[in-house]
C-alpha cells in the first residue's frame, strides 16, 4: 500500500514538473519561432512551425545603421559583466566584515543596510541623475556600473550564506597562521562562497542586462546605448519601418548571452558548500 502511494506521488511530481517545464520553455520556443518569420507572416497570427526568414531577419538586424546592435551587445556585456563582478565581490566583502568582526555599531550597520534595501530605485532616480550630471558622468556607462558596489539584497544573501556555511573557527585558524584579512578573504572565504557568488552573479548579470530604467535616464548617445534601449527604440519605430521579425530576432539575440552565462556558472550552484572547511 505504501509503495503504491509512493509511486503515485512520484508520478504526480513528474507530471507537475513536466507541465512547469513546458510552461517555461513554451514562450521561449515561440520567441525563437517568431524570429524565423517575416513581418507579413507574423501578422497572419500564431504558428508553431518555423518560417523561412531567419537569415533575413538576422541580416536586417545586423545591417541596420540606425540600431548598432553589435555596439549595444558590447555595451551590455561591459555593464553586466562589471556589475556582476563588483556586486558579488564587494557584497561578499561587506558581509564578511559584518559577520567576522565584533564592533559596537555592528547591529546598527546591519540595520542601516537593510533599511536601504526597502528603498526603490525610482524614489532616488532624480537625485541620482542630478548627482551624476554634476559629476560630469552623464551619457557614460560608469553610472550604470559604480552603484553596484553597494547592493543590500546581495549583501543580505551573502551574510545569510556565511552564517550557515562559514565557520568562524576557520577564520580564526587563518589568523593564527598569520594570514592577513584580505588574504583570508580572498584565499579562504571566496572559494567557500563559490555557490552563493555564482547564484548572485547570474541574477545580477540578468538584472543588469535587462535593465532599461536607469540606462534610459543616463544614456543619450546612440553608440553607448544598451540592448534594452535599442529594442525599445525598434519597437517605437513608425508604422512604415515597423518590423516584428526584426524585433523578435533582436530579443532572441539579447537572450543568448544570458543563456551562456547561466551555463557557465550553474555548475557552481550544486558544488559543496564549505569545500573542506572546519565543521562545528
Amino acid at each position: 500500500m505504501l509503495n503504491k502511494k509512493s509511486n503515485g506521488r512520484t508520478i504526480l511530481a513528474h507530471v507537475v514538473l513536466i507541465i512547469l517545464a513546458f510552461m517555461c520553455l513554451f514562450f521561449f520556443y515561440i520567441l525563437v519561432i517568431n524570429a524565423t518569420r517575416s513581418h507579413a507572416q507574423l501578422q497572419l497570427g500564431f504558428s508553431a512551425l518555423p518560417g523561412s526568414s531567419l537569415i533575413t531577419n538576422f541580416l536586417n538586424v545586423i545591417n541596420d545603421p540606425a540600431i548598432p546592435i553589435l555596439k549595444g551587445i558590447q555595451n551590455s556585456l561591459i555593464v553586466s559583466g562589471c556589475c556582476a563582478a563588483i556586486v558579488t565581490y564587494f557584497s561578499a566583502l561587506t558581509a564578511y566584515g559584518i559577520y567576522a568582526y565584533d564592533f559596537k555599531l555592528k547591529n546598527a550597520a546591519f540595520t542601516f543596510i537593510m533599511a536601504i534595501l526597502v528603498m526603490p530605485t525610482q524614489v532616488t532616480a532624480l537625485g541620482f541623475l542630478r548627482l551624476i550630471t554634476n559629476m560630469g558622468m552623464d551619457d557614460s556607462l560608469l553610472p550604470l556600473i559604480i552603484p553596484s558596489v553597494a547592493s543590500p539584497a546581495v549583501f543580505y544573501f551573502m551574510h545569510s550564506y556565511m552564517q550557515s556555511s562559514l565557520p568562524k573557527e576557520l577564520v580564526e585558524a587563518a589568523r593564527i597562521d598569520g594570514s592577513g584579512e584580505f588574504g583570508t578573504f580572498n584565499r579562504i572565504v571566496m572559494p567557500i562562497m563559490k555557490p552563493a557568488i555564482a547564484v548572485q552573479a547570474i541574477f545580477t548579470f540578468v538584472g543588469s542586462w535587462n535593465n532599461y530604467f536607469v540606462p534610459a535616464l543616463v544614456i543619450t548617445s546612440k553608440n553607448k546605448q544598451t540592448l534594452p534601449i535599442m529594442i525599445a527604440t525598434l519597437r517605437g519605430a513608425d508604422y512604415m519601418n515597423f518590423d516584428m521579425g526584426k524585433i523578435y530576432m533582436m530579443i532572441t539575440i539579447a537572450i543568448v548571452p544570458i543563456i551562456i552565462i547561466y551555463l557557465l556558472l550553474s555548475k557552481f550552484i550544486v558544488e559543496g558548500v564549505t569545500l573542506g572547511g572546519v565543521k562545528e
